[in-house]
């Protein structure tokens, strides 16, 4: 039983498998949050053209 404990503590796949989803949610905040900004900015750029037009 204690050598059960000891291999559950020292399996670290949980931990790996964890942080790469952080990280990959990390990076889709940052481009959800940088498509709104450009997206924002298109917008006006295009309604600009559209009323010069």
């Amino acid at each position: 039983m204690k050598a059960l404990i000891q291999r559950f503590k020292a399996d670290e796949d949980g931990a790996t498998a964890i942080e790469y989803g952080l990280i990959a949610a990390l990076i889709a905040v940052a481009i959800i949050a940088a498509v709104r900004t450009l997206g924002t900015s298109l917008s006006g750029t295009f309604n600009s053209v559209n009323n010069e037009l």
